[in-house]
């Protein structure tokens, strides 16, 4: 850990020295501006982690070396307050070191879609929308929908919808995989449980400079639109069906009222259905051998359990239970991903090279 701080505080005075000889060169200064304040908490948490030591090691010496009662009750109440203090401040370090996710800070585009349990599965799909716009309204994000399959009985076929916050993917990230709901639907007459499911996809908003999609990988195909929007829908083909030539993936748009605004948000939502491939692709080079045990988010892994008559919410990956089924499908899902944030952040520690015991 020491080694790490000293390579950061060093990388730190580096910047320092560059941006006083960097002339009008503003695009740098820019870039190592923004290095310098990235680096700039972690600096200031080692300095105030080495005078802590630095104190701790003097009343220490004091100690063993002092036969004054006054000095010595001076340096054991010393060495009380700053054991805690750099136990503490050690811990926040070894997450400060913890390599970041450069996706974190970005806007999520969520998909949800009915799988297996018909219309009770599109109920379950609509209340899971319900439970992700309810969480983002307390943590004031804007959230808007994007596309989506209505059925009349209140479900939803497929949602695609975007939160727009900042942390937003650093907290919502875990939601992706399968989600299943053990509930007694209002149609069961004979009052058996059913079992159906949702599939949930969350992807960080992409830019158009970090995924570049030529035109030529296009194919575009106007249509018009199926769902209400008075006279402009019925008389215009605004609708957008993109399909992308390279890997066949298909983003369909119709909720928007001009075909360049359904065509721009369906490249925003394939943009981040790219990205997220490359990143799975990625993941899976790197840890072929290694799954974490928050799951890596493929599609078809079970990772939450919404059990109605048990009062009982529970999450396969970390083995954790909730029993306050009403308020988590209210929005209060904190605890969930404060737990999976814990344990994926022990991970990464792992494998970062810093030794929790140091």
């Amino acid at each position: 850990m020491l080694d790490k701080l000293k390579g950061i505080e060093d990388r730190y005075a580096q910047i320092g020295n560059e941006l006083l000889e960097i002339g009008s060169n503003y695009q740098r200064a820019g870039e190592l501006n923004k290095e310098r304040v990235d680096l700039e908490p972690i600096v200031e948490k080692a300095r105030e982690y080495r005078q802590a030591v630095k104190s701790f090691e003097e009343a220490k010496a004091i100690l063993e070396s002092e036969k004054d009662a006054e000095l010595v009750a001076l340096a054991e109440s010393d060495i009380s307050e700053l054991t805690p203090r750099i136990e503490l401040l050690e811990k926040e370090i070894k997450a400060m070191l913890v390599p970041k996710d450069p996706r974190d800070d970005k806007n999520v585009i969520v998909e949800i879609r009915a799988g297996a349990g018909g219309d009770e599965a599109a109920i379950f799909a609509a209340d899971l929308f319900r439970m992700y716009t309810r969480y983002a309204d307390g943590k004031r994000w804007k959230n808007e929908i994007m596309s989506e399959n209505a059925i009349g009985v209140g479900g939803l076929k497929e949602v695609i919808f975007e939160i727009k916050g900042k942390g937003a993917y650093s907290k919502l990230k875990y939601e992706s995989g399968v989600h299943r709901v053990q509930r007694v639907p209002a149609t069961e007459a004979q009052g058996r449980i059913h079992t159906s499911t949702a599939t949930v996809a969350v992807m960080a908003e992409v830019d158009e400079v970090e995924i570049d999609i030529p035109e030529s990988d296009l194919e575009v195909e106007v249509y018009r639109s199926s769902g209400a929007g008075g006279q402009n829908v019925q008389k215009n083909s605004t609708a957008v069906r993109l399909t992308h030539k390279p890997t066949g993936m298909v983003v369909t748009c119709q909720d928007e009222r001009s075909q360049l605004q359904n065509k721009l948000r369906a490249l925003s939502i394939l943009r981040a259905r790219l990205y997220e491939l490359a990143e799975e692709k990625r993941r899976a080079e790197i840890e072929s051998d290694r799954r974490s045990q928050v799951g890596s988010g493929d599609r078809s892994e079970k990772i939450r359990t919404y059990n109605y008559p048990q009062n009982r919410v529970t999450d396969h990956r970390i083995g954790f239970s909730n029993y306050n089924l009403p308020a988590v499908m209210d929005g209060a899902i904190d605890q969930f991903i404060e737990e999976l944030s814990t344990r994926d952040e022990a991970d990464r520690l792992a494998a970062s090279g810093v030794d929790e015991d140091e």
